[in-house]
């Protein structure tokens, strides 16, 4: 998505966390003037990301609101009838997250800031992509998973998040959403290693959430279970980044010991 813009927003509302975040690594948190109560941000709230409160925002009498996901068509288009300009971000890649951070930048006025975003951006992933195994050999099986009850394997970027952090993913091709999984399907993978970054759980999943299950997994008996912020896999943000230094570390701690 190529953003234009003539104007520099010097107030906005934004409506996602993966835009809060990306705000923040451009240097721009100071335009909020509102943002869910899902953001980290020091911002007036507005409501939820998918039940945001219009008056409110209209209060807050932003230049610009920015919303992100599928899930969020249906709010961008209701702030459109309302008569704001929205920014409505969709990527489904790990390279349309990193050009979306260009893309912020450009509706915020800032675009300089936003290609310089995206070079560090592809620095750090590049330098992971030299420190990993290039041998599939040496690349361990890995089950992402973004929700427990019922265990849904993580897609869209987290395929090719795994695949730059040195693993394989069984499960799903880049792009495609996030599904339900069986037992039977993880088993026949029989990932090396499992990770959880459960959607709205920070930090704090439960390991027992996967290791108390009736599942034959190599991950399990080798205490391959790892939890990790699902800010980190699920945001699609320069958390993102993050999040591909992350599991490198995980998968590959000798490479990544210094």
């Amino acid at each position: 998505m190529a953003v234009q813009t003539d104007h520099v927003a010097a107030r906005v509302v934004s409506l996602a966390p993966s835009a809060t975040e990306t705000l923040r690594a451009l240097g721009a948190t100071d335009r909020l003037v509102g943002a869910t109560h899902h953001c980290d941000a020091d911002a007036p709230a507005v409501g939820g990301w998918l039940n945001p409160d219009y008056e409110t925002i209209a209060d807050r009498d932003p230049d610009l609101v920015l919303t992100a996901d599928d899930l969020q068509d249906d709010v961008a288009d209701a702030l459109r009838e309302r008569g704001h300009e929205v920014v409505h971000l969709t990527p489904s890649t790990l390279e349309e997250v990193v050009e979306s951070f260009a893309d912020l930048g450009a509706a915020v006025g800032l675009p300089d800031e936003g290609e310089a975003l995206v070079r560090r951006a592809r620095s750090r992933l590049d330098r992971v992509r030299r420190l990993v195994p290039d041998d599939d050999a040496e690349r361990p099986a890995v089950y992402c998973e973004e929700w427990s009850e019922p265990p849904m394997v993580a897609g869209n970027w987290v395929p090719e998040v795994v695949e730059v952090a040195g693993g394989r993913y069984p499960f799903l091709e880049p792009g495609e959403r996030s599904r339900e999984v069986s037992t039977a399907e993880v088993e026949a993978a029989d990932p090396d290693h499992v990770v959880l970054h459960v959607c709205g759980h920070g930090a704090c999943a439960d390991p027992e959430t996967v290791t108390d299950r009736d599942w034959d997994l190599s991950a399990i008996a080798r205490d391959n279970v790892h939890v990790v912020d699902d800010s980190l896999l699920n945001q699609p943000s320069p958390r993102l980044v993050e999040g591909v230094e992350r599991l490198a570390a995980l998968l590959h701690p000798e490479a990544f010991d210094a």
